[in-house]
């Protein structure tokens, strides 16, 4: 079997997995935010035996992938690996008068996340977390210099002390998401901080800019 014929069932498998409207209707959920299967169910309103076999159509197709979280390990997190041709955020679009991302320590994934946005966005952000370390983590700060921003005056805080109504909160830590009581949108992003090392914090970049680069069109003007 060829490579050409290869891709091209790749592909046929795919389109197949989205031809049903509720696993279209699962991808479209997952298109601006991670979900555990349980917030999935109270969105879909289907059995749960039915949505794990719409998860595993999804993850057989490449769609959709299921980790572990990093905080409750019971609980786990769907993504979607890339947005398929098709698929549009569920809801109406987000309306934001200042973005706010939010991890535990503040030290490296929110921190990079909010001068990412700066580089793109308008929108006014901030960070903060739930348990403030004492300092940025050097290897957010050195990813951030290798990208052209600059972390040096960056300083971790408290989410309490600078949360304003009003604020659209992304959490990208599963351990911030599973105790705020609320979050608009989450992104289960791997801790580089328990890796240290520089790939990690460059993978954390990268898939921050994925996510934000895939926000940013489905905000309110």
């Amino acid at each position: 079997m060829n490579s050409e014929q290869t891709d091209r069932e790749r592909r046929a498998a795919r389109y197949a997995a989205l031809a049903d409207p509720a696993r279209l209707h699962i991808v479209d959920l997952l298109a601006s935010a991670d979900l555990s299967p349980q917030e999935l169910l109270a969105r879909l309103g289907m059995t749960s035996n039915l949505l794990s076999h719409h998860l595993k159509v999804l993850e057989k197709a490449g769609i959709v992938v299921r980790t572990r979280s990093e905080g409750d390990r019971r609980r786990t997190y769907v993504t979607l690996l890339s947005e398929p041709d098709g698929a549009e955020p569920h809801g109406s679009p987000l309306t934001a008068s200042r973005i706010v991302f939010v991890c535990t320590a503040n030290s490296a994934r929110s921190q990079l996340a909010e001068h990412l946005w700066r580089t793109r966005s308008d929108v006014p952000v901030a960070s903060a977390g739930t348990v403030p370390a004492t300092a940025v983590a050097p290897g957010a700060a050195a990813v951030a210099a290798d990208h052209g921003m600059d972390l040096s005056g960056a300083t971790p805080k408290l989410l309490s002390d600078i949360h304003h109504d009003g604020d659209v909160l992304i959490s990208v830590c599963d351990s911030a998401h599973e105790l705020l009581t609320h979050t608009d949108l989450h992104w289960s992003i791997p801790d580089p901080v328990a890796a240290g090392t520089p790939d990690a914090f460059e993978q954390t970049y990268q898939h921050l800019t994925r996510r934000i680069d895939g926000l940013l069109p489905h905000l309110a003007a």
